[in-house]
């Protein structure tokens, strides 16, 4: 019994001192992998904000090129029919639009689909002006059908996109 007790004497110092090693080891090693994510956390964001906004700028340079009074100063020339504007008018939508879109992956859901949303919604305002107007038709003529309709409207669908990405950015900075 005495012998038991002398190797308790000698093993137990070491084993508290190995238990308490260990659970300090075991803390510091927790907090330092919790330091270097919240620094990754911080670099990734530092990294990836500008490029955010870098996407918003150029969906809002998208919708402002294919907000009317800028497609119709871009597209009409003269002597150009109604028609010739009208396909004019969806093929520079369309191209525009191709060419922005990689830009939703750096795009909230929403967002992209408000973008997506003002473009079919430019394109639908377009289409159902151009079916109103007779064959014989100029560009002047759908030019000024189409500006009447805007006019008419309580906010343009790019406007509205433009509303809604500002207010997205604001939150975001």
């Amino acid at each position: 019994m005495e012998n038991l007790w002398d190797v308790l004497k000698i093993t137990i110092p070491p084993l508290i001192v190995f238990v308490t090693a260990w659970i300090l080891l075991k803390n510091m090693i927790r907090n330092d992998q919790d330091k270097r994510r919240q620094e990754m956390i911080f670099q990734n964001n530092r990294t990836v904000t500008p490029i955010k906004l870098q996407a918003y700028e150029r969906v809002v340079l998208f919708l402002e090129r294919i907000s009317l009074e800028s497609l119709l100063l871009r597209v009409n020339t003269p002597n150009m029919s109604a028609a010739q504007l009208h396909s004019a008018l969806l093929t520079t939508i369309r191209s525009e639009f191709e060419h922005n879109l990689s830009q939703q992956i750096y795009m909230s859901p929403q967002a992209w689909e408000v973008v997506r949303n003002a473009r079919s919604g430019m394109i639908k305002l377009i289409n159902s002006e151009a079916e109103k107007m007779p064959v014989s038709a100029s560009g002047i003529d759908l030019s000024k059908q189409l500006l009447g309709k805007v006019m008419e409207l309580e906010t343009e669908p790019t406007r509205a996109a433009i509303e809604f990405i500002k207010s997205e950015v604001a939150r975001m900075i």
